[in-house]
């Protein structure tokens, strides 16, 4: 029936229920009322069968919803009873980190483990104990590290034999080319084997003296291989020690070199020096040595017969060498590739063992055979925790049976924890990276999650870039399955966090956009402007010309559907105007904004009983910010409101006779005055004008002040004059004005030394009573009336100076969106406008250039300023108005958070 339908809030199509209204609408309320205040917690004490506290732990961290408390504070960590298995965890852990970093060496994708949710689901209720896991895994990877280290080993001996051979060979080519080609006549010898040769000719046989003198013009030489990037400083060194008694050249070698330490390819050159002197040789040698410089001891070049026979066997044994280390390389290879699909399974098993043992330091052991633990659980899941540990000593057949329950709270503020969704949890740690919210104190994050993408839309306004960045978030949210499981970089996982986010900003880019009629700072006339110039249809609009409204005012018909008229784009006046309307509206925003934090914090002190607080600084500041800021609001929205074409005519003189008489801009009945029949002029409400009279005379509304309510005020004047000037209006928007603002100012005059001084002598006199009536029950902590006087003027001081200076920042809404608009138009009329009547290349390099800079500029780095804008009102000029941030973050024991925070291979 329709009222069945009525009654529960359902749409039907013939047997089928689309959708739940009211389901989904109480579901959305109580989420957001539970994310208000943080979860509530309870102190418990577990008392367990110390064979049965690896199991119960192990399901307690399938749970997640208890933060342990150390009661061993003590003990060093080389003191606790499980240590052992700490330590074990650790040798693991390392072994691990030593399998990841031998399989980055062949660039091999680590194999993934699945989910997190799915391994921590798959290892619960495991009958396996902790110590038989730990046995499994360290017989299991002490194998395969023994085998890794063995071929990891041989592989660096190997490659220093190959790197040897791959050398040598290098600098017999270079060396026979150079002595064939640059210096024939030059060889390689020894200088002491010339010196030998010199002795024994003068001794023996004197013929032989003319062969020693041939052989003491020859140089001695040394050959080796450098790196390349160290060339210049070994020849600027050898040049430097040897004074420049030495020749020297170098060659280089183009196949890079495998560093058999490290794996990196290097650049290395081959060099051979000439020199004559055995001081020198020991000082290239040393120079040699000090630049890791490798030597090589080479034949006589005039004995070519040597110089082929070497190159043809170190050939030879170049190509044994890369055979068997090609073969040792893919043995490791093959090695690696088995430990790549099941590393990181490990590594989740041994953090998850490592987290048992670590929170089982933290029992303490009052009875043999039992262990005591205490920590902090959300209220909610007590049950929960209760039933697991009940369980874990029902699978062990233990006859001791277990413990959960209260005790009393050993702080006096609990641990916050807030229980978020997809679209929650990045509004919550965008709060939380400001400061933890205390316990139970009202969260900003509910706030922000809706404030935060309107006020980057109200800076950000732009139909085309909105639209952008929108569909940037649509992406993230097409690919939020594949990216929740996939290992991202730290900019990659931030944005993934924050995609509701992006999304939400875009849309309120988009909406803004469409308040304020941009698109690429060109306007958009979807519904047809309601302002026209005369001659615009033949483009023959005359410089200077007017607009006029095609309805009268007030009529629908001359009222734009949604947002701003296209037509203020293309007047000359446009900044004019666009500049009033952000401003105003950007003030509006603020005071509401910083008027809301107000009332949240007379909220917390409600909900935690803090009367003082209530009573002499919520209800003191509320009444200040209502009495000045909140009735700027007021001024600027009847000012908006008013039809000041009307009020301004009525206080015109015009000829009863003439054309404008009976103008439809006046609301009133048009009256004709004494003067009409004499030629003179009247007002339309029927005033005789005597060319001497002043607005105030001419005004019929006696509001007072020169204008006597027929001008529009100036609202800085007015507001600064509330002040300065008390009772004196100029420029009255209604009647009574200045007495009002005389009220609002003795209440705000009023509210001030309240906030300054009621608290504080409510304070002193109650710790003066507690004195006298607790004089014998021991020494307190007393604060002075002085202390917490000074105290509270600061916070006063804050309060009422920060209003002020509060209201002139969200001016940075007006002032980033003029911003965004003016760059977006010099871009679209340099770039674009200046080139699409040159010709078709400089239209298409004009379309680029627009193209590139709006990317840059506009979609990349005026996103982020206007986001750190943002996020600047949202810390300070919102949060501090209530918001403590001095809350503990709940850290509860769970394998999911463990797990989801380890990046294996990083």
């Amino acid at each position: 029936s329709s009222s069945g339908i009525g009654r529960r809030h359902r749409i039907y199509f013939g047997s089928r229920c689309c959708f739940d209204y009211s389901r989904f609408f109480r579901s959305f309320f109580s989420t957001m009322a539970r994310w208000f205040r943080s979860e509530p917690m309870d102190y418990v004490s577990l008392i367990v069968n110390e064979d049965a506290a690896h199991d119960c732990l192990s399901e307690l961290g399938v749970l997640g919803v208890i933060q342990f408390t150390d009661l061993n504070p003590e003990l060093t960590p080389f003191q606790r009873r499980y240590v052992s298995y700490v330590k074990r965890c650790d040798e693991l852990e390392r072994k691990l980190r030593y399998f990841v970093s031998e399989c980055e060496k062949f660039n091999l994708t680590l194999g993934s483990a699945g989910t997190v949710d799915g391994f921590v689901a798959s290892t619960a209720g495991s009958k396996i104990g902790g110590g038989q896991i730990l046995e499994g895994l360290e017989g299991e990877l002490d194998q395969y590290e023994s085998q890794l280290k063995e071929l990891s080993s041989y592989s660096e001996k190997l490659t220093s034999e190959y790197n040897a051979k791959v050398e040598l060979q290098e600098v017999l080519e270079k060396a026979r080319r150079f002595f064939m080609t640059d210096a024939p006549r030059l060889a390689v010898s020894e200088l002491t084997a010339t010196a030998a040769a010199r002795n024994t000719a003068s001794d023996e046989d004197p013929s032989l003296l003319e062969d020693a003198r041939e052989m003491d013009m020859r140089f001695s030489s040394i050959t080796g291989v450098v790196e390349t990037a160290e060339k210049a400083r070994f020849e600027r060194m050898i040049f430097r020690a040897t004074r420049g008694n030495c020749y020297i050249r170098f060659a280089p070698i183009k196949q890079p070199i495998t560093d058999p330490e490290t794996g990196m390819l290097t650049e290395k050159c081959v060099f051979i020096i000439f020199y004559k002197s055995i001081s020198i040789e020991k000082k290239l040698k040393q120079i040699c040595d000090a630049f890791s410089a490798h030597r090589y001891a080479l034949p006589d070049m005039d004995d070519a017969t040597a110089v082929d026979r070497m190159l043809t066997e170190n050939a030879q044994e170049l190509v044994d060498s890369r055979t068997v280390l090609l073969k040792n390389q893919d043995t490791r290879y093959r090695l690696c590739q088995m430990l790549a699909v099941s590393v990181e399974k490990w590594t989740w098993t041994v953090l998850k063992e490592k987290a048992v043992y670590h929170s089982l330091n933290m029992f303490r052991a009052d009875v043999t055979g039992m262990l005591r633990g205490e920590g902090w659980v959300i209220a909610e899941s007590i049950d929960d925790v209760r039933a697991t540990v009940n369980k874990s000593h029902a699978n062990m057949d233990m006859a001791m049976p277990s413990l959960v329950d209260h005790v009393p709270k050993p702080w006096p503020t609990p641990p916050t924890h807030f229980t978020t969704n997809k679209f929650t949890y990045g509004y919550q740690e965008f709060v939380n990276t400001y400061g933890i919210p205390r316990y139970r104190e009202a969260n900003p994050a509910l706030f922000t999650a809706a404030t935060f993408p309107f006020l980057f839309g109200v800076m950000y306004g732009d139909i085309g870039h909105g639209t952008f960045l929108f569909c940037a978030g649509l992406y993230l949210l097409w690919n939020e399955k594949a990216n929740d499981n996939a290992k991202l970089g730290e900019m990659g996982a931030g944005m993934h966090s924050g995609r509701y986010m992006i999304t939400m900003m875009g849309f309120f880019a988009i909406y803004a956009g469409f308040i304020y009629n941009d698109c690429f700072s060109l306007g958009l006339n979807l519904f047809g402007s309601r302002w026209s110039f005369e001659g615009q249809d033949t483009l023959e609009v005359a410089n200077g010309a007017e607009a006029t409204q095609n309805a009268p005012y007030g009529n629908p018909a001359s009222v734009y559907p949604f947002g701003l008229d296209p037509i203020w784009h293309v007047t000359s006046n446009e900044l004019l105007f666009f500049n009033s309307f952000k401003m105003k509206l950007s003030v509006i925003l603020g005071i509401l904004q910083m008027f809301m934090g107000t009332c949240l914090k007379g909220i917390n002190a409600i909900y935690f009983g803090e009367k003082l607080d209530l009573f002499f600084e919520v209800i003191p500041m509320m009444t200040f910010a209502a009495s000045l800021f909140l009735y700027m609001i007021v001024l600027i929205v009847m000012k908006w409101s008013i039809n000041w074409n009307s009020r301004m005519l009525s206080a015109t003189c015009l000829d009863p006779y003439g054309d404008t008489w009976g103008s439809a801009d006046y609301d009133g009945e048009w009256i004709m005055c004494d003067n009409a029949g004499n030629g003179g002029y009247c007002t339309p409400w029927g005033y005789s004008c005597t060319g001497y009279d002043d607005t105030a005379a001419k005004c019929p509304l006696n509001f007072g002040g020169s204008g006597d309510g027929c001008q529009p005020p100036n609202l800085i004047t007015t507001l600064i004059n509330i002040a300065l000037q008390p009772g004196n209006v100029d420029e009255p928007l209604y009647a009574g004005q200045s007495g009002i603002q005389n009220v609002l100012l003795i209440l705000a005059g009023i509210s001030v030394p309240i906030l300054l001084l009621a608290k504080p002598y409510a304070l002193s006199q109650k710790a003066s009573a507690h004195h006298h009536d607790g004089e014998d029950e021991g020494d307190h902590e007393e604060h002075g009336f002085g202390e917490i006087l000074i105290h509270q003027a600061i916070e006063t001081i804050e309060f009422v100076l920060g209003m002020v200076s509060n209201t002139a920042s969200y001016l940075r809404l007006w002032a980033l969106s003029l911003a965004h608009s003016e760059l977006a138009g010099v871009f679209w009329s340099k770039a674009m406008l200046s080139t699409l009547n040159v010709n078709w290349f400089a239209s298409y390099l004009g379309f680029g250039i627009f193209a590139g800079v709006t990317c840059g500029v506009l979609l990349m780095m005026d996103v982020l300023e206007c986001f750190l804008h943002a996020l600047r009102l949202h810390w300070v000029e919102f949060q501090n108005k209530f918001f403590k941030a001095d809350g503990v973050r709940f850290s509860p024991y769970s394998f999911k958070g463990i797990l989801a925070e380890a990046n294996v291979g990083s």
